[in-house]
């Protein structure tokens, strides 16, 4: 397995797509969060979802999650996939992205590369935790963030 990329743009500038579940049931999120590395000796992505939104219940449902990267034409529609909630209405359709099964999860045809990951670990990140600047930007009126660690067992 080979991703060659500039891991401090790889999520904030490119952005990317996170999706759980199967092909009979699904939901992807916008992600600009995220991190790849090495943990327990298993190269890993970190992402994080927030507790309140609907990619987190299928995240907690599921042993496996897929962080896909799209061309720079896909920026609006990533903005999209980022603002609207599967729950109040079908949003990949509406996205024009092909979804696509590959073993272990579901990506989308419009893909550069996508990571499958197996998750290792949810935990929750609690704002007395952190530094209080933080806690006070991101979570004095926002739900929380769980983050998940998963392992890259392929690379499409």
């Amino acid at each position: 397995m080979e991703f060659n990329t500039n891991i401090f743009e790889q999520y904030d500038k490119k952005w990317a797509l996170l999706t759980a579940g199967d092909k009979d049931k699904f939901n992807t999120m916008t992600i600009s969060w995220g991190g790849l590395g090495t943990l327990w000796n298993k190269p890993v992505a970190t992402v994080y979802v927030r507790t309140s939104r609907y990619t987190n219940e299928f995240m907690k449902d599921n042993d496996y999650f897929t962080v896909s990267f799209y061309p720079e034409e896909y920026k609006k529609t990533l903005g999209v996939l980022g603002s609207k909630s599967g729950r109040d209405m079908d949003k990949v359709h509406e996205s024009g992205l092909t979804p696509k099964e590959v073993e272990n999860g579901i990506t989308f045809a419009e893909a550069e590369v996508t990571l499958v990951c197996r998750k290792l670990i949810c935990q929750r990140l609690e704002p007395e935790n952190m530094i209080p600047e933080i806690a006070k930007q991101f979570y004095e009126n926002e739900a929380q963030h769980d983050m998940y660690i998963g392992e890259v067992v392929g690379i499409f």
